[in-house]
């Protein structure tokens, strides 16, 4: 998972794809990366850590131009510890081509074969997005042989690509001299959307992963990229749009609703808040038909991103809704000096529990999700040890059974504690007193009710159905592959997955 921007304007833009990307920052600390243009040069900055800690002054000044595009990362192929794999990645032929992706080609190592074979191009990283980028660059040198560069010559290449690439996949690219080009796989896995600000300076158009990132930077949400759908903005802000995909279907991510998503967006339709609330909705019916609401005494989110789902089950089972953890914000990387050993970061160092909230009460914990199930663990013995009598778990998302494919870095399913295993072998491992799961059906039902034109979603981490048809036990056994490759310490691959470390951390 990453978040993508992309702005054609009047004024300079590294301001604004910065601003951009900090309203984005939950969607990848990993690394991030800024590459503006004046006329047909490229200016670029990236580099590994936050949007703050990346850009100084004197990076930003040497960003100029009114074209350029940004991405914050959070890797899922690759080499996560390569700065060199940080995006944007650029090509100079045809034209110069700078690009950022979010999402996964499932297809990538044999399509990396196939540029070398076939197309006489070299793949120098793991990263799929170099992969993406060449295809992208091929087919674009393929359209335009002979030809000037037009709208229809760059459709032409969208629909090659589509025909040669498998997997999730939002891009923004910038073509030099020519604009800026975005456009969404054929199932529409991972989000993207486009907006437009008005006025004598400060007119331009930009897209993003997510409303929020428009909203807050004075563009006016026009709507979603459509799947299979191409956009390309030329050098004077004019939209053009072609479906370039024969049988597109909308299929969003579902985990971009449980948690990834900042709740104030709104993705395909569909307002995150309100998806949030509605899974609180059918979570308490949930628990109401699991256990007698009398024997909770309060409702307590363990934060952040599953305090709707918290509020809306305390409201609909008559119950108090209290927050008893404080997150620590500001928890950062643990330093090995030379004679120390290495230290196991806690869940303790980033939540403290409010003791008055829990002794001698029945607490209901609600996270949006639990994925290893080793911090719920250790939040319920939090809770025991500040004074609760009994300490029940809730989960506003179903059971994480399956590996995930499409562009986000959940671990393989030996490391997913509902991968073959019981609600109440959860229940044991984690030690409550009873574990309530969200109902998949229930979920895409009231989700997607927010919306009646939506059909279905991904959800193959909670159903298993891979909505591309291409995936097999082959790709599973190469995604661990790569995650053990990687290496790292322990609490370094901790760190670089929000959804590893902490199920309940912080989606806004």
């Amino acid at each position: 998972m990453c978040g993508i921007v992309g702005v054609i304007s009047k004024q300079p833009v590294n301001q604004l794809i910065y601003d951009a990307l900090l309203l984005l920052q939950h969607r990848g600390q990993d690394a991030a990366g800024i590459v503006t243009m004046q006329g047909t040069k490229c200016f670029m900055h990236k580099a590994r850590g936050m949007v703050r800690d990346v850009f100084r002054t004197r990076n930003m000044r040497a960003l100029p131009g009114t074209v350029g595009l940004g991405q914050v990362r959070y890797p899922t192929a690759g080499n996560a510890y390569s700065e060199e794999e940080a995006q944007p990645f650029y090509v100079n032929a045809p034209f110069g081509i700078v690009l950022v992706h979010n999402g996964n080609l499932t297809n990538a190592h044999d399509l990396k074969k196939e540029l070398f074979a076939i197309d006489r191009r070299h793949i120098n990283t793991e990263s799929d997005t170099e992969v993406l980028i060449n295809i992208l660059a091929h087919e674009l040198e393929v359209a335009a042989r002979n030809l000037p560069l037009s709208p229809e010559e760059v459709f032409k290449a969208v629909r090659a690509v589509h025909g040669r690439i498998k997997g999730s996949y939002a891009v923004v690219a910038l073509i030099a001299g020519y604009g800026l080009l975005a456009f969404r796989d054929p199932y529409g896995i991972r989000p993207l959307c486009f907006g437009t600000a008005e006025g004598e300076e400060t007119a331009g158009v930009m897209v993003a992963s997510e409303s929020v990132a428009l909203e807050g930077t004075g563009h006016k949400f026009q709507r979603d990229v459509a799947p299979g759908e191409a956009i390309f903005i030329d050098t004077e802000g004019r939209i053009h749009s072609e479906q370039c995909a024969p049988s597109a279907t909308l299929n969003p991510c579902m985990f971009e609703y449980v948690y990834l998503a900042r709740p104030d967006s709104v993705i395909d339709g569909i307002s995150v808040y309100q998806a949030r609330l509605n899974m609180g909705e059918t979570l308490a019916q949930r628990l109401i038909s699991t256990m007698p609401p009398s024997e909770i005494d309060v409702v307590i989110p363990i934060p952040e991103s599953s305090r709707p789902s918290a509020m809306q089950l305390a409201q609909k089972i008559g119950k108090p809704y209290r927050e008893g953890f404080v997150k620590n914000r500001y928890v950062g990387r643990t330093f090995i000096m030379p004679g120390q050993g290495v230290r196991k970061k806690s869940v303790r160092q980033k939540l403290n529990a409010i003791g008055v909230e829990f002794k001698g009460r029945n607490v209901l914990l609600v996270d949006d999700s639990i994925v290893r199930g080793t911090t719920s663990k250790e939040i319920v013995q939090m809770a025991r040890e500040a004074g609760a009598n009994k300490v029940y778990m809730a989960s506003a998302a179903p059971p994480v059974r399956y590996p995930n494919v499409y562009g986000i870095d959940m671990p393989t399913k030996e490391e997913l504690i509902a991968h073959n295993r019981s609600i109440e072998e959860i229940r044991q491992f984690i030690g409550a007193d009873a574990l309530i799961y969200q109902d998949v059906d229930a979920m895409k039902r009231v989700v997607g009710a927010l919306n009646p034109a939506l059909r279905s979603f991904e959800a193959s981490c909670f159903d298993g159905h891979y909505i591309t048809g291409d995936v097999s036990v082959k790709d599973f056994e190469t995604m661990k592959a790569q995650r053990a490759a990687q290496g790292g310490d322990e609490e370094e691959m901790a760190d670089r997955s929000r959804l590893a470390l902490q199920s309940g951390s912080e989606a806004g």
